[in-house]
């Protein structure tokens, strides 16, 4: 299986220690993992302009990362979203890249999902796993899990034999 994780996390710590968690069993258990890090890139949020559905045949106006981006959503069997939880939500970087899948309506190949989210506060994820779980309702993904890390890099130490375990399994 083909997987893309999005880590949406600007900085490379405790997002990414659960990213690459994920992405080492995953790989691993024999699937093939492409990381993409959408918290650095230039991803614009959508303009709800409608041209991805007249003049620009699924494909965006905005000229940016998203082109990075997009082939995983084309060519990937699952997508992993991960993100840092800031104000009760994924970060604003991980839902450009989210909701610029307008454009196709929904991952072509992409059958499952999941989500690791990171946080130094517990319970402050219902916002993220809300949007999380609308989103893959509307699009028709399959929730294969989700993993909430709290308390900084101590939390995600702990999470990280959970995460092993949801990759393996897949």
């Amino acid at each position: 299986m083909k997987i893309a994780i999005l880590n949406g996390s600007p900085r490379a710590v405790n997002t990414a220690a659960m990213v690459n968690a994920f992405a080492e069993a995953a790989e691993a258990a024999g699937h093939e993992v492409e990381i993409l890090h959408v918290g650095r890139m230039k991803i614009a949020g959508c303009l709800g302009c409608e041209y991805c559905h007249t003049k620009g045949d699924g494909k965006c106006i905005q000229q940016d990362d998203m082109a990075k981006v997009m082939p995983a959503y084309l060519e990937s069997d699952m997508i992993v979203y991960a993100s840092p939880v800031y104000y009760f939500g994924m970060s604003a970087q991980i839902m450009a890249a989210m909701q610029r899948v307008y454009c196709i309506g929904k991952p072509a190949k992409a059958t499952k999902a999941a989500l690791l989210l990171s946080s130094g506060s517990p319970n402050v994820y219902e916002g993220a796993i809300g949007t999380y779980k609308q989103m893959l309702s509307y699009i028709g993904l399959e929730d294969m899990g989700i993993i909430t890390a709290p308390g900084g890099a101590d939390g995600i130490e702990e999470k990280l034999p959970e995460i092993r375990e949801l990759a393996a399994s897949l």
